[in-house]
């Protein structure tokens, strides 16, 4: 071997050592909506396929992918996985406005075009319908996914990965502890050890020390099953109970299992896939989008939201070569949560609702993006502690909706952990907080889901996420100032603890008496070190104080960003609703959901006089917003309409209609 030769291989090995994203297989390359052009940026065309990483779990940028050291390695000492990857890519990138917006897929699914674009709801976008008003592609962005959730069904077009079992040093199968919950709503003599549709973790084969209990109540006693009235079923991925399982009651399992996927993984694909494409060392066709995807923004909402707030605290947001990954990261309605992303035997499908998924690894300290102690545990840390020690802080937008004080403890994310006073946000971070808002955005006719007791929120505040989308591009791109926070505040008197929420006395209508509580959670002496659960259920501590959004004499949200709809309304729109009487539990909150109680036709007279004088208000409204940055100028025509129909629904109700004043 030559001089030369040995040179060039002594550059080249640490690289291929460092090698990430090694290979990318294209499935299909097609135009979109048969090659239309969209403004300025042109046509685009998708490209759906797989990619595969390999990554040295010796690696500093590795180091807290948990059980990635126990993984198999090829050849070279890599651990090898790969994901399902979708991009939008205008046909010429240069056409683009430079930013890829990655969205977090929610349980595998897509939903950006739904969000942004008007589109209606697909996980294979290919209709007009579906890319809506395409304000994103006419945006020029480059629209990306990546399937990091392992437990995915695999059924095209849901987006999932696949990643190595860790083994013990000796080759031996990993045994640990996990935990099943479950609400049933109809009475049903099985169910799933896995979240919903989700692949479960099995139980092993004589495990003699599984439990099943019942309660009624989130912190209620639980009542031990007998064993000999309940068993697995044939391929231990279920538990059934020939007497049957009672609507409303919570079930939790708690049995040992075998074989834990290196979940983690699905973070470091995710951080590896857009440093790629963003540095243009994406393998072939992908190296040629790097002019699209010259800045980055990840999306996520609920689940993805959770999942983006853990990939900053947990340190991902730095890549291997301790660049910065997202320039800008923006977590919608997640709350006060992060997840089960990056623990052995996680489930990271499961959430944290007032009335099913109970005290997971989801609502945990730390809350704030700054550091904040707990006094009472010793606990330290913020959310951003370290992108801020790698210097690789994103620009953060936090988008919550009323619901996620009622059912995501998002007040922990600004407030004192007694709830005693605001505390601040990061410089770069912005929190626009959705008065009276669904844990999504209402639509207008209001309808009743057959799982709640009042009809749902109608509040439509998707016309202020396309705003904010905008507002944040112009911030990463230009480092032109969003618009100013707006959220609820302890010192404005905003924020209150249940007992101390001024609800209006409603005909017929019961407010809560519980909401998420979250608690000091002890998983076991490992957990926060190794990402080792010996703990389930988890010892509880304390709780948390949580605060909710104080209402005026209508019902309505005082703080926060009032849609023309809240700030000029026909109705209460609150962030709780009950659950419906048919599905137990009849107390207890409705997971996602607001309620809507509209106020009498002489109500509304008396206050607007008149449907044109209403729509004037409504116009006014708007307009402040727009001339704010919450709202785009082109949107004031279709707010308008909403508001019209809005009105007609309220007017046809009889007189006087449940909850009017």
């Amino acid at each position: 071997m030559s001089g030369v030769t040995l040179r060039l291989f002594a550059i080249l090995v640490p690289a291929l050592l460092q090698a990430a994203l090694v290979r990318i297989e294209v499935s299909e390359r097609s135009p979109i909506l048969n090659g239309q052009s969209f403004g300025n940026a042109g046509s685009y065309e998708r490209v759906i396929g797989k990619a595969y990483f390999a990554v040295d779990p010796m690696a500093a940028a590795n180091r807290d992918v948990v059980n990635l050291k126990l993984a198999p390695r090829n050849g070279r000492g890599q651990v090898e996985f790969h994901a399902d990857f979708v991009l939008f890519v205008p046909t010429r990138p240069e056409k683009g406005n430079g930013t890829l917006l990655f969205e977090v897929s929610n349980r595998g699914r897509k939903g950006l075009l739904h969000t942004f674009s008007l589109g209606k709801s697909s996980n294979d976008p290919r209709t007009a319908a579906e890319f809506g008003d395409a304000l994103l592609l006419k945006q020029g962005f480059t629209l990306a996914w990546l399937g990091w959730q392992f437990d995915i069904p695999r059924e095209p077009p849901l987006m999932s990965v696949t990643v190595p079992i860790a083994k013990n040093p000796d080759g031996s199968p990993i045994v640990g502890v996990v935990r099943s919950d479950f609400v049933p709503d109809t009475a049903i003599t099985s169910f799933s050890l896995g979240d919903r549709q989700f692949f479960p973790y099995r139980a092993i084969d004589n495990d003699s020390s599984a439990t099943l209990t019942e309660r009624s109540l989130a912190n209620g006693p639980r009542r031990v099953i007998p064993r000999g009235q309940w068993s697995f079923t044939e391929d231990r991925g279920a538990v059934q109970k020939p007497s049957g399982f009672e609507a409303g009651k919570i079930y939790e399992v708690v049995y040992h299992s075998q074989d834990p996927p290196v979940v983690g993984l699905g973070m470091a694909g995710i951080r590896d896939f857009i440093s790629a494409l963003k540095a243009g060392q994406a393998p072939a066709p992908l190296a040629a989008f790097a002019r699209g995807a010259r800045r980055t923004l990840a999306f996520g909402s609920s689940q993805s939201g959770r999942f983006l707030r853990t990939f900053l605290y947990q340190g991902f947001n730095r890549d291997e070569q301790g660049r910065r990954v997202f320039d800008g990261v923006w977590a919608n309605v997640a709350g006060g949560g992060r997840g089960n992303f990056n623990h052995q035997f996680a489930q990271p499908s499961r959430d944290a609702r007032p009335f099913f998924n109970f005290y997971y690894a989801t609502d945990i300290f730390p809350f704030t993006d700054l550091k904040e102690k707990d006094t009472v545990t010793g606990l330290e840390g913020g959310i951003l502690a370290r992108a801020e020690q790698d210097h690789v802080v994103p620009k953060i937008f936090y988008t919550n909706s009323a619901y996620e004080y009622y059912g995501r403890a998002a007040s922990l994310i600004h407030t004192a952990l007694d709830g005693s006073a605001d505390v601040p946000l990061a410089a770069g971070t912005r929190l626009y907080v959705m008065a009276g808002g669904n844990h999504g955005p209402g639509s207008i006719p209001p309808v009743r889901s057959h799982n709640t007791r009042y009809l749902n929120n109608g509040n439509d505040y998707q016309w202020i996420m396309r705003g904010l989308l905008l507002a944040m591009q112009r911030w990463i791109a230009d480092d032109a100032a969003p618009p100013p926070s707006v959220y609820p505040r302890v010192d404005r008197h905003e924020l209150a603890t249940l007992d101390h929420v001024r609800y209006p006395a409603l005909p017929g209508v019961i407010t809560p008496k519980r909401i998420h509580e979250v608690y000091r959670l002890d998983f076991g002496p490992e957990f926060r070190s190794r990402g080792i659960v010996t703990n389930e259920p988890p010892k509880m501590g304390p709780p948390f104080t949580i605060l909710l959004p104080q209402v005026d004499a209508d019902g309505n949200d005082i703080g926060g960003l009032k849609t023309p709809q809240v700030a000029v309304p026909l109705a209460a729109h609150t962030g709780w609703n009950l659950r419906s009487p048919a599905i137990g539990a009849a107390d207890e909150l409705c997971s996602m959901t607001g309620s809507y109680f509209p106020f009498s036709r002489r109500v509304v007279i008396e206050r607007y006089h008149d449907r044109a004088a209403y729509l004037g208000r409504i116009r006014a409204a708007a307009r402040k917003l727009v001339e704010g940055g919450y709202l785009l100028e082109a949107d004031l025509p279709a707010i308008e309409k909403l508001s019209g129909r809005e009105w007609d629904f309220v007017m046809s109700l009889p007189s006087p209609s449940g909850g009017s004043r």
